[in-house]
């Protein structure tokens, strides 16, 4: 995508930035005046964003954010504009099928958000040198209960839960701090291969992505001499 420069900017990165909330999250911050490192699979919409947001604003970074290789390629080249203060794990891929209609695929393909997330944790974390960087990793609420027809997808915000409450008590009382963040249902093209599970009307019931991105960084970004752990955002039932 051409070099880019952050320019004394606070850097971040966020993962599946293409669109919906992470597009809406990268967009917000962008506006607040950070320097964005957007990564996602989807490289006609990276290429899109690199248009629209300035060269000094936004830089893409497409691949699959459960790759090894390229992530630790592309936090190399983020590591070498300056420091990562935010990292936004928000990448995901959900599955919702009856119990007995899972297959290994659908385990899989639930699997990477989880994965990516560990995998970009580690590596900002090693480029930040364990220090001054805040992790928020963005799941679900279905990482906070069982749903019938969400046991696999389930099982993985389950595991990523896990895998965020772990980071919080290894880095308690340092500058590393860690934020669990469980969105309700959101208006966005998520639920594109389940329509049958979640109709196009009862989709648009959600929450907006824009307004939720807004919460969530009015959280993170906040000044005040605190950290806010765990945000839960349901969304208004009809």
């Amino acid at each position: 995508m051409g070099e880019r420069t952050a320019q004394g900017r606070r850097i971040a990165i966020v993962t599946g930035s293409a669109l919906g909330l992470g597009y809406e999250l990268a967009r917000q911050l962008i506006e607040r005046g950070w320097f964005v490192t957007g990564i996602d699979f989807n490289a006609e919409r990276q290429a899109e964003l690199a248009r629209r947001f300035p060269a000094e604003a936004y830089r893409g970074f497409v691949g699959d954010v459960s790759d090894e290789a390229f992530v630790k390629r592309s936090v190399a080249e983020i590591a070498a504009i300056g420091h990562i203060d935010l990292l936004i794990n928000n990448a995901g891929q959900p599955s919702f099928k009856t119990p007995t209609g899972y297959e290994a695929a659908d385990v899989d393909k639930c699997l990477k958000g989880l994965k990516g997330m560990i995998l970009w944790s580690v590596e900002t974390l090693k480029a930040d040198g364990e220090r001054d960087l805040k992790i928020a990793n963005v799941m679900s609420t279905a990482a906070t209960r069982g749903n019938a027809n969400e046991s696999v997808y389930c099982a993985t915000k389950w595991g990523e839960k896990g895998y965020t409450q772990s980071l919080k008590a290894a880095y308690k009382g340092s500058s590393v701090k860690v934020v669990g963040v469980y969105p309700g249902g959101i208006d966005t093209d998520f639920y594109r291969e389940s329509h049958d599970y979640v109709s196009l009307d009862k989709q648009h019931s959600f929450m907006s992505p824009d307004e939720l991105a807004g919460v969530i960084l009015f959280n993170l970004l906040s000044e005040a001499n605190l950290t806010v752990s765990d945000i839960l955002i349901e969304r208004n039932y009809r």
